[in-house]
């Protein structure tokens, strides 16, 4: 898979119980799926950390359930005000686990029965729930749909971002090498005993205060993910919601994420994006789960200039998001306009 962050099992869970581990953030980064690219972005792991926890905190005030524990100095839990009063950010969160079986992938397709049956009812839902408020230029719902799709007066997507008028949520698979979007029957049997309509509501909360949490920053919530566990009878938000790599915002019509670095290598290393779009492809005609074994090309580093300038962006808009100067960092506005000539 492609995380850039680590897991760490303190205690492994059982068919009916949680257990207790760890996410801890790296400053790895990750585009096209590629996995982890030749450098890191300082402090992007403590940023990602700490919003990941600031919002796990807001869900749980509005009766939101989540694997969250609290984030982690020496071994101890903490709420994460408490975390930064008393030093460095946190680059480690305590979270509930739930089993993660493997997905078996036989004759060109995976096998979600064989995962449902090892999972039983403590597991982790092999899905990924999207939501979408606003349609940048990068999104894939611009090749998978049209305007008219969603209530717009429009005929073709311009070269600017749209708002929708409703947030859409959408479907797709997790543990799959090349993620797919899937219509409601199949994400309804992807997601075994968890039902679709408790993903898709908790989704729709989610969005609703992060968007709301964005635009007390000064941004705007433009889309995102979250995953969910199932345990015992009750749908919970699990992995990281609301950072820099798992939605897009944006500030000042700039966007603040991980979609800056994507774009980025579009420009300048336009080569070696076909070549992953070309393996990509090739892979799902064949059948290959691996697709990387068939791309004849490897990203080249970033330019220093381009690594400075996103961390400060990454810092900079989770000092804006949690209201609080937790990184030494520009303000967001000067950040923004970094990265705007990259």
């Amino acid at each position: 898979m492609t995380s850039v962050k680590d897991f760490r099992v303190d205690e492994p869970p059982t068919p009916t119980a949680l257990g207790r581990g760890a996410f801890v953030f790296t400053d790895d980064y990750s585009v096209f799926d590629w996995g982890k690219m030749p450098d890191e972005i300082p402090d992007k792991g403590a940023a990602l950390c700490t919003m990941g926890a600031f919002n796990f905190e807001l869900l749980e005030r509005q009766g939101i359930p989540t694997h969250y524990r609290g984030v982690l100095g020496d071994r101890e839990e903490r709420p994460l005000e408490g975390a930064l009063e008393n030093g460095e950010p946190p680059r480690q969160m305590a979270i509930d686990l739930v089993a993660v079986p493997d997905l078996p992938f036989e004759g060109g397709s995976y096998d979600y029965e064989a995962y449902h049956d090892t999972a039983g009812s403590n597991y982790l839902v092999p899905l990924e729930i999207v939501f979408r408020n606003r349609v940048p230029v990068g999104s894939s719902l611009r090749r998978r749909s049209e305007p008219a799709d969603h209530g717009l007066a429009i005929r073709a997507w311009p070269d600017e971002p749209v708002d929708l008028p409703e947030p859409v949520v959408e479907f797709s698979t997790k543990y799959e090498e090349q993620d797919r979007y899937l219509d409601r029957e199949a994400a309804d049997s992807i997601a075994g005993r968890a039902e679709l309509a408790d993903l898709e509501g908790l989704a729709r909360e989610v969005n609703r205060l992060l968007t709301e949490r964005a635009a007390k920053a000064g941004m705007v919530h433009q889309d995102g993910k979250i995953e969910c566990l199932y345990h015992e009878g009750e749908v919970r938000v699990a992995d990281v919601v609301g950072t820099f790599d798992e939605n897009r915002f944006a500030y000042d019509g700039q966007q603040v994420s991980k979609e800056v670095v994507r774009q980025y290598h579009k420009r300048t290393q336009p080569e070696w994006v076909a070549a992953v779009s070309e393996a990509k492809e090739r892979a799902r005609e064949e059948g290959i789960a691996d697709w990387k074994s068939l791309c004849d090309r490897i990203p080249a580093p970033l330019d220093g200039a381009v690594i400075e300038a996103t961390r400060d962006l990454y810092c900079a808009g989770a000092n804006a998001y949690v209201g609080r100067e937790t990184f030494d960092a520009p303000t967001l506005g000067v950040a923004v306009n970094r990265v705007s000539d990259l």
